[in-house]
């Protein structure tokens, strides 16, 4: 298949996936063009014919995940940032996220009134692109569709509270991913690349992460070979790397960014449930 940006997309006859086209990382760009394609993505994409200006119809997530399967721990900055601890101490750690909790782009994040510090985590991650299982680092592009953006929302307080993460990360809302899937694989040097999230705050704009992936500790092969020796990936899932350093608390009418470049800016609002 040849490399493109494949998203999904509310239009007004239904939902459907498309190629999304145009010279521009920003979802907002009049530039862009959704051009809807038959099935799902993760056959060979064919075009119907129709489309739309993208920011003439509403992006959703680009897939609908069984399961978002998720890397803590995974950038050493992170961990002395939020563990207090160093990266040797306490390893990097797998867990899940429920597809409930998945959101698109410009869909708010909705915090309830349980959760009293709840931050963004801006990361990497990657969509599966068949049924995968015992998967060889050395080959981990060969079960792979592409490239998104995951925010790894969290409630600090009840992940330290409970002890396991479940609660903490699978909250409603608590999972944005998008703004679309990247195919070209070889479109990031993941030895180094650049990950960046702002938050605005009472209408001031900071920028709060600015990392790179080569602080992460287990690399793309690694993570997708672990995860899969224990449980089946399937089209569609989600793998998300880590966060690196740079999360900070957000609030009722803030609005984060996390920007990868070469793969998208995901940008939501937060609102109070």
């Amino acid at each position: 298949m040849d490399y493109m940006r494949l998203g999904r997309i509310a239009h007004p006859d239904g939902i459907c996936f498309a190629i999304i086209e145009g010279d521009s990382d920003d979802p907002q760009s009049d530039k862009l063009v959704a051009k809807e394609i038959a099935g799902t993505p993760y056959t060979t994409p064919e075009p119907t014919g129709r489309e739309w200006k993208l920011n003439e119809v509403r992006l959703l997530a680009p897939t609908l995940p069984t399961k978002v399967v998720a890397l803590g721990r995974n950038y050493a900055d992170h961990v002395a940032e939020v563990f207090k601890e160093s990266a040797e101490s306490l390893p990097p750690t797998i867990f899940i996220k429920p597809s409930t909790a998945v959101i698109g782009p410009e869909a708010p994040i909705k915090i309830p009134d349980f959760a009293t510090k709840v931050e963004f985590e801006g990361e990497l991650a990657v969509v599966i692109s068949k049924v995968s299982k015992n998967i060889d680092p050395e080959n981990w592009q060969d079960h792979v569709l592409g490239f998104t953006i995951c925010n790894d929302v969290s409630s600090r307080d009840l992940q330290f509270q409970d002890g396991q993460w479940a609660r903490a990360k699978g909250i409603d809302t608590f999972c944005p991913i998008g703004p679309w899937i990247q195919t070209d694989l070889n479109a990031l040097d993941l030895d180094d690349h650049k990950i960046n999230a702002y938050l605005t705050h009472e209408g001031k704009r900071e920028q709060k992460q600015d990392s790179n992936t080569n602080q992460m500790i287990v690399k793309m092969g690694g993570i997708l070979a672990e995860i899969s020796q224990s449980m089946t990936l399937l089209p569609g899932d989600v793998i998300t790397t880590g966060s690196p350093a740079g999360t900070a608390p957000m609030y009722d009418g803030d609005r984060i960014e996390v920007e990868i470049p070469k793969v998208g800016i995901l940008a939501n609002p937060i609102e109070n449930a």
